[in-house]
């Protein structure tokens, strides 16, 4: 019903009023004209009737307005108007979106305002129409399935028939894995018609009387009202078989994976937006943990996963503050046979923004999934390289092993930072070593052998990190051009007590020396196992906390460099 909240109109509202009152007559879109300078918004008539505002006349428009806007919308709403109000000359505001009305309903309406300016260019006032729309398009453009909107209808009705039947079930999210990589490599088009092959296999497999929906991307969905976790498992398990197989478009090969979230209503929610957020994060969970998997949502699961994305946001910020919160630690490295100091490898430590100390197994692998490795990385070697400048006055020949990630490597311009880096402290390239986990390495070893030509034409010993964890070891340093292997405490902790472990450290170290490659060894922690490593199996380096703990630059300096320095 109309209210009359009699606020006074404004001269500018009262110069066009004649003029706003005779085009309301005319058309049965909503109005309205507002004036900037005095935050005052005047409406038609048929807007206060259809939606819960105060009146005709309001100060701060959006006071009542912004509750009423859907909240998917919401984001998206302010920032368009933001936008076109922070615009220097005209700007229009276009935009489709949701608006509770008088029943307690979301309607979509189509808006279009623009801003006029006065005499002095500045903006005066704010016009335009909301024009109200029927329905939204209800299918997906690429493949015929229905949309989000449709989705969203059909969980609304899955939850009213829980509500009066008692009866929940199952929602499956899926996202194709990797389909970043068909737009790629081929073209858009053909990444529309994968995403019209896949709507065909999964609606094949789906149980006739569900309905598949296409939503953002290369996402699907379907309800399963009645749904167990037996039930769920076995759609999962066809999904997977009718992706199993290469697919030819268009005489292009692809081979394309779905990761999937579930969520059971009403135990993971009982609304909409929740479900979704918890299927969406469930299926993200899926792809970080392997993808080509079904995960079921778990509050333990989601706190996790939600402790990451936050972990992630810190991260960006410490980054772009210069990597704030992040420092370097050294555990030394010492000649095998005479026990002497001969470097420390610089490990990457992490302080969150509360000041705790996370977990290197937690946020290195949030760095190479964002790419954030790469200046994190160029940071790293820098604070490495001054740190060695540092304490080649105490060690002439003291050398740092810094950890480098298969990104660094895909990264060209990392080989010129390093030298120049080097130059820029007056290093020589032997004070450093590049040591690379086996398990980042892929398959193309002409490329990564390139690239560890490059540094080792200019003097920067390679080492293979971690031999022996990873499933082709012996491969690797057939295939691998490097200076240096790093035999893990997984290889040899069982050295003392098994005969084979013995010898198979032993014969690894005399292969390596057989074609000149240099041999440490990590996680030493006992006496009778570096006497053995030493002594029968002819290491040339130890590494671990037999020697020494990973210390601050510090701590360093003061267990390992300056008592022995006489200073």
């Amino acid at each position: 019903m109309r209210k009359n909240n009699r606020i006074p109109l404004s001269p500018c509202l009262r110069r066009f009023r004649f003029y706003f009152d005779l085009l309301g007559r005319t058309t049965k879109d909503y109005l309205f004209f507002t004036d900037l300078q005095e935050n005052l918004v005047m409406v038609s008539p048929n807007m206060v009737n259809d939606f819960d505002l105060p009146g005709e006349i309001m100060y701060d428009f959006d006071t009542y307005w912004l509750p009423l806007v859907h909240p998917e919308e919401r984001g998206p709403y302010q920032a368009s108007i933001s936008k076109t109000f922070a615009s220097q000359g005209p700007c229009e505001h276009n935009m489709e979106y949701r608006v509770k009305n008088r029943k307690g309903e979301y309607a979509w309406i189509s808006c279009r305002g623009r801003v006029g300016l006065d005499r002095d260019g500045k903006p005066s006032m704010f016009v335009g129409t909301m024009s109200r729309m029927a329905q939204r398009n209800q299918a997906d453009e690429v493949t015929g399935l229905l949309n989000k909107y449709q989705f969203e209808h059909a969980v609304k009705l899955a939850l009213a028939q829980y509500r009066a039947t008692g009866e929940g079930g199952a929602i499956m999210v899926l996202g194709l894995d990797n389909f970043k990589i068909i737009n790629e490599t081929y073209n858009r088009m053909t990444g529309d018609m994968v995403l019209r092959r896949v709507a065909d296999l999964l609606a094949n497999v789906i149980p006739p009387p569900l309905t598949l929906f296409k939503l953002d991307g290369d996402e699907y969905a379907f309800i399963y009202p009645g749904g167990t976790t037996e039930d769920v498992a076995e759609i999962f398990a066809s999904v997977q078989s009718a992706l199993s197989r290469p697919q030819d478009i268009d005489g292009h090969q692809y081979f394309c994976t779905a990761s999937c979230g579930t969520v059971f209503y009403p135990e993971s929610g009982k609304d909409y937006l929740v479900l979704h957020k918890h299927a969406e994060a469930a299926m993200d969970i899926a792809k970080r943990e392997g993808k080509n998997r079904n995960v079921l949502f778990s509050k333990e699961q989601y706190n996790r996963w939600v402790r990451s994305i936050s972990m992630r946001d810190s991260i960006w910020e410490s980054v772009e503050n210069g990597c704030v919160g992040f420092s370097l630690f050294f555990q030394p490295q010492v000649s095998a046979e005479e026990q002497k100091l001969i470097g420390a490898e610089a490990l990457l430590r992490w302080k969150n923004p509360k000041g705790r100390m996370v977990a290197p197994m937690e946020f290195i692998p949030i760095l190479e999934e964002t790419k954030l490795i790469i200046p994190v990385g160029k940071w790293i070697v820098e604070e490495a390289v001054k740190v060695c400048k540092k304490w080649r006055r105490y060690v002439p020949d003291f050398r740092v092993s810094i950890n480098m990630s298969y990104e660094q490597i895909k990264d060209l311009s990392f080989k010129d930072f390093v030298a120049e880096c080097l130059e820029r402290y007056d290093m020589p390239p032997e004070s450093i070593i590049l040591e690379l986990t086996e398990s980042k390495i892929v398959a193309d070893w002409s490329f990564i052998n390139k690239q560890f030509d490059a540094f080792r034409s200019q003097g920067i010993a390679i080492a293979m990190d971690d031999f022996g964890t990873g499933y082709s070891s012996l491969a690797s340093l057939k295939n691998l051009s490097c200076d240096i292997v790093k035999i893990d405490r997984e290889f040899v902790k069982k050295i003392l007590e098994n005969d084979f472990d013995r010898r198979l450290v032993q014969y690894v170290v005399d292969l390596c020396h057989s074609i000149g490659i240099y041999c440490c060894i990590e996680g030493v922690e006992e006496e009778a196992e570096y006497e053995l490593l030493t002594k029968e199996c002819k290491a040339d380096a130890i590494q671990g906390y037999l020697f020494g703990h990973p210390e601050s630059v510090a701590d360093f300096e003061e267990k390992f460099l300056l008592g022995n320095s006489g200073d």
